[in-house]
C-alpha cells in the first residue's frame, strides 16, 4: 500500500471545504437582507430632520413593508441597549450588597413611572444632541421602546445571578475564577433560559410604546417617524378599521419573522445552557439554527468569531472594587461596619432631599385634603392589581408549566403568546367603550381587565422559562418515585418555577400600574368613561396640564410599588433565593 504524502491533495482538500455549499446559497439571502435593512435604516436616520415633515403618513398598505422595517429597527436597536443595561445594572445590583440598597428601589420605580409623561423632555435632549438630524427624533423613539423593555430583563438576570446554585458557585471558587470569568462562564449560561424569554416579553412589550414613541410632540411641533406605530395613530386619528386591519396583518408578519429568525434559534441555542446531567428528552429546534450549522462557508467564519469570543470571555482579568463594590466577596468575610453606615445615611440623606424637593413643588398647588384623596385612589388601583394579578397567576402558572415542559407545544404557542401580548390594548378601547356604555356597567369592574391585558404575559412568560429551565433530573426522580397530582405541585413544580414567577409577579406588578393611566381613563371620541383610581387621577391631571398634581399622582404611584415590593414580593424573592435554589 502506498502511504505517501501527497501535499497537493490536502491544499485542494482545504480550497474545497472553503467553496460554499447548497446551504449556504439559502442563507446567504437572508444575510444580504439583515445587511442591507441596517444599511437602508443608517442611511435614513442621518437624513436632515425637515425631510420629516414632507413625509406624510401614507394609509396605503403598500407603505406598510417600509414601516415595519423602520419599526422593527428601532425595536433591535432597543433591545440591545436594554441588553447592556441588563448585564450592567442587574451585575450590580446582584453583586453589591450597598448597591442593591439603591439600585433595586430604583428600579421598582422605574418600571411603574409613566415614562410617557416625561418623554418631551428626553425628545428636546436627544433632539438637541443631534440638531438637524433625524438621529435625534430616532434616538428619543429608541429610549422610549427601551423603557419598555429594560426593566423585567434586568429583574429576570437580576433574580438569577441571586439563585445561582451554591455548588456551581463553589466550583467557581475552586477553579479560581476572576470575575470577569465567573460572568462569562456561570453568571450568564445560567440566566439564558429566563433571560431570553424576557427578551420575548420586552420586544412584545415594545408595541404598546411604538404608537406614543413614533409621534413625538415638542412645544407646537410635531415629529412623526414613519413606523406602524405612526401608521395606527394615523389610523385611528381617521378612525379607518380597514387600516387597522392591516396594521394587525403587518404585526403578525413582523412577530413571526423576528419569532423564527431571531427568537426560536435562541431559544433552541439556550437549551444546552440547562441544568443537568440527563440529556432533555424533546430538545427546541429551530430551523435556522439547523441552517447555520449545515452552511460550510458561513459556518466556517462564524468558528473562529465564537472562538474570539470565548477566549475573550477566559481573559483572567480582575475588576477593581469601586465604590464599596465587590465582585467576588468570599462568604467568610463580612462588610465593614463603617462602610455600611456612611452609605446607608448618604441614601438617607439623598432620599430625604428628593422628598423635600417633591414636596416643596406639589404644596405650591396641592392641598393636604387632595393628598389624603390621591391616597386613597392609590388603595383602589392596589386593590384592583392585586386582585387581578392574582387571577392572572391562577389563570397562566398551570398554563405556563404545561407549556415549558413540553418544547414542541412551546413552539407552536411561542408566537401566538408574543402576538397576544404585542396586540396594543387601545385598539380594545372601542369596545369596552360601547359596551359600557350600551349595558350601563360599573366601569370601576369592566375597565379593569384593560389593566392586565398586556401585562398578564410577564407571568405566563417566566413561567414558561421556569419550567423550560427545570432539571430533567429532577423530573425524572419525581417520576421514579411515583410522585402525581398536588404532591407533585407542591414538592415538585411550584418550587422550581418559584423564582421564575416571582419575576413573571413583579413586572407584571409594575406595568399593572403603570396600565391603569390608560385602563382607568378610557375615551373614544367624544366619549369617555372613567374609573375611579390612581391612573385616572393621573390621566385627568396629564390632560388639564396640572403638573404640582401630576408629580403628586406619579410620586404616591411609585410609593405604592416601592412599599408593595418591599412588603410582599422582595420577603418572597428572599425566600426564593434562600430555601428554593437547584442546589
Amino acid at each position: 500500500m502506498n502511504f505517501s504524502f501527497n501535499p497537493n491533495r490536502i491544499a485542494n482538500a482545504s480550497a474545497w471545504r472553503l467553496l460554499p455549499n447548497g446551504w449556504d446559497f439559502v442563507a446567504f439571502p437572508l444575510i444580504i437582507c439583515l445587511i442591507a435593512m441596517g444599511a437602508i435604516g443608517f442611511h435614513e436616520t442621518m437624513a436632515p430632520i425637515a425631510t420629516l415633515k414632507t413625509q406624510v403618513i401614507s394609509l396605503d398598505p403598500a407603505s406598510l413593508p417600509e414601516y415595519a422595517m423602520r419599526t422593527t429597527l428601532r425595536m433591535l436597536a432597543a433591545m440591545v441597549a436594554s441588553l447592556v443595561f441588563t448585564l450592567v445594572y442587574g451585575t450590580l445590583a446582584a453583586k453589591s450588597r450597598r448597591a442593591s440598597m439603591v439600585l433595586v428601589p430604583i428600579l421598582d420605580i422605574l418600571q411603574s413611572v409613566p415614562v410617557l409623561g416625561y418623554i418631551s423632555f428626553t425628545v428636546t435632549f436627544f433632539l438637541a444632541l443631534f440638531p438637524g438630524r433625524v438621529l435625534g427624533a430616532e434616538l428619543a423613539a429608541i429610549f422610549a421602546i427601551f423603557t419598555s423593555q429594560a426593566w423585567n430583563m434586568t429583574f429576570s438576570f437580576y433574580q438569577s445571578l441571586r439563585t445561582v446554585p451554591r455548588d456551581l458557585d463553589e466550583v467557581s471558587r475552586g477553579f479560581h475564577l476572576t470575575p470577569w470569568q465567573r460572568f462569562w462562564k456561570l453568571d450568564v449560561p445560567f440566566s439564558m433560559p429566563g433571560l431570553i424569554w424576557n427578551m420575548m416579553m420586552s420586544m412584545s412589550g415594545g408595541w404598546f410604546f411604538v404608537v406614543a414613541s413614533e409621534a413625538i410632540t415638542v412645544g407646537n411641533n410635531t415629529i412623526t417617524l414613519p413606523g406602524i406605530g405612526a401608521y395606527l395613530a394615523q389610523a385611528i386619528s381617521d378612525k379607518n378599521l380597514h387600516a387597522v386591519g392591516w396594521v394587525i396583518l403587518a404585526m403578525t408578519v413582523v412577530i413571526l419573522a423576528y419569532d423564527q429568525l431571531l427568537f426560536r434559534p435562541l431559544v433552541a441555542w439556550a437549551d444546552k445552557f440547562r441544568m443537568e446531567t440527563t440529556s432533555s428528552g424533546n430538545a427546541p429546534e429551530s430551523w435556522l439554527l439547523d441552517l447555520i450549522r449545515r452552511t460550510r462557508l458561513i459556518h466556517r467564519v462564524l468558528v473562529p468569531m465564537g472562538r474570539i469570543f470565548a477566549n475573550a470571555a477566559r481573559i483572567p482579568l480582575r475588576l477593581p472594587s469601586l465604590g464599596g463594590v465587590r465582585f467576588s466577596m468570599p462568604r467568610r468575610l463580612k462588610p465593614s461596619r463603617i462602610g455600611d453606615i456612611v452609605w446607608g445615611s448618604l441614601v438617607i440623606l439623598l432620599t430625604v432631599y428628593v422628598i423635600y424637593r417633591v414636596v416643596t413643588y406639589v404644596r405650591t398647588g396641592v392641598t393636604l385634603d387632595e393628598v389624603g384623596h390621591v391616597f386613597v385612589l392609590g388603595l383602589i388601583t392596589l386593590l384592583r392589581v392585586a386582585l387581578l394579578i392574582l387571577l392572572s397567576t391562577l389563570l397562566w402558572v398551570p398554563v405556563g408549566v404545561l407549556i415549558g415542559l413540553r418544547p414542541a407545544l412551546a413552539e407552536k404557542i411561542q408566537p401566538l403568546a408574543q402576538f397576544l401580548a404585542a396586540f396594543p390594548a387601545n385598539l380594545l378601547f372601542p369596545v369596552f367603550v360601547i359596551v359600557i356604555v350600551r349595558f350601563h356597567l360599573n366601569p370601576d369592574i369592566w375597565l379593569s381587565p384593560l389593566i392586565v391585558l398586556g401585562t398578564q404575559w410577564y407571568i405566563l412568560f417566566n413561567v414558561i422559562a421556569g419550567a423550560s429551565a427545570y432539571p430533567n433530573d429532577y423530573r425524572e426522580v419525581a417520576a421514579n418515585f411515583r410522585i402525581h397530582g398536588w404532591q407533585w405541585w407542591r414538592k415538585v413544580m411550584l418550587p422550581g418555577i418559584f423564582p421564575y414567577y416571582i419575576t413573571g409577579a413583579i413586572t407584571a406588578s409594575g406595568g399593572a400600574w403603570n396600565a391603569s393611566i390608560v385602563a382607568e381613563f378610557v375615551q373614544w371620541g367624544d366619549t369617555r368613561v372613567v374609573a375611579h383610581g390612581l391612573g385616572a387621577y393621573i390621566a385627568q391631571t396629564t390632560a388639564a396640564g396640572d403638573f404640582p398634581k401630576i408629580i403628586l399622582g406619579i410620586a404616591m404611584m411609585s410609593l405604592f410599588v416601592t412599599l408593595f415590593n418591599r412588603t410582599l414580593w422582595r420577603p418572597l424573592y428572599a425566600y426564593a433565593e434562600n430555601k428554593l435554589r437547584l442546589d
